[in-house]
């Protein structure tokens, strides 16, 4: 991608807090971008926005469009659709732990859709960046809800790409492995035995996102073996199931599950 191609654009950036979001707001800013920075706690923002000369917008990531929109001038470029919840657990996991992971990883990606659509078939051009996970193409061990929403979150991604792609809409799903973030940390055990060892660090998650965008690729890799399991996956399911729950039985052994 070159230099001039978000120069002068409107970009908003949630959960821009820390991680991947604060990696693609800084990415952004130095390609010229006007950069609108969202969190729920705007002290987590304001020295980002400060930095970067961007702007910051606390608040639910799902309901903000409008707000950004006005900093922006009117118009939205660019949508990061970044703020997630790691959410572990099972399948006995608390009813409030599910709806809580759907409502961040899923339904706020459609809320703001919802609200970014209309200017943006109007005008013919517009950029939806999810920034969702391996573990949507994949799955991950220890976390159910994670994992099921996270694939919730490609889906629409991907319906978005198929459905608005004549139109001029762009669509990313950005799916990494581990990324050397609190997200991370709070995958605990099973994050350490399958995420930690090829952990990257947020800027490369930045620098995969904007090769992407140059090529015009839906999905972002910045873990490039993701290709090779995914098309494992669905070459042969049973194989692919298999050897994941070999790989839980290790975590369980390993941490008492």
């Amino acid at each position: 991608m070159t230099m001039d191609t978000v120069q002068d654009a409107g970009v908003v950036v949630t959960g821009a807090g820390g991680g991947i979001g604060a990696a693609l707001a800084r990415r952004f800013a130095e390609r010229g971008a006007r950069v609108v920075v969202n969190d729920l706690d705007l002290a987590r923002i304001e020295p980002l926005a400060k930095e970067i000369g961007g702007t910051a917008v606390a608040g639910d990531a799902s309901r903000i469009v409008e707000a950004a929109r006005d900093a922006l001038g009117g118009t939205v470029d660019v949508y990061c659709a970044n703020a997630g919840l790691a959410s572990p657990g099972d399948a006995f996991a608390d009813e409030e732990v599910w709806a809580a992971a759907w409502d961040v990883n899923v339904m706020a990606h459609v809320r703001a859709a919802r609200a970014l659509l209309p200017q943006w078939l109007e005008r013919g051009s517009g950029r939806f960046v999810t920034t969702a996970s391996a573990a949507g193409l994949l799955t991950m061990i220890g976390a159910a809800p994670y994992s099921v929403t996270k694939h919730g979150a490609v889906a629409f991604a991907e319906w978005l790409s198929l459905t608005y792609r004549h139109r001029g809409i762009k669509v990313h799903a950005i799916c990494p492995q581990g990324v050397r973030t609190d997200m991370l940390t709070a995958a605990g055990s099973a994050g350490e035995l399958v995420l930690a060892p090829g952990a990257i660090e947020p800027d490369a998650v930045a620098d995969a996102l904007f090769d992407a965008m140059a090529a015009d690729r839906f999905l972002v890799l910045p873990h490039p073996e993701v290709a090779g399991y995914y098309q494992a996956r669905a070459a042969d399911p049973d194989r692919w199931i298999g050897n994941m729950n070999r790989l839980q039985q290790k975590w369980e052994e390993v941490s008492g599950a």
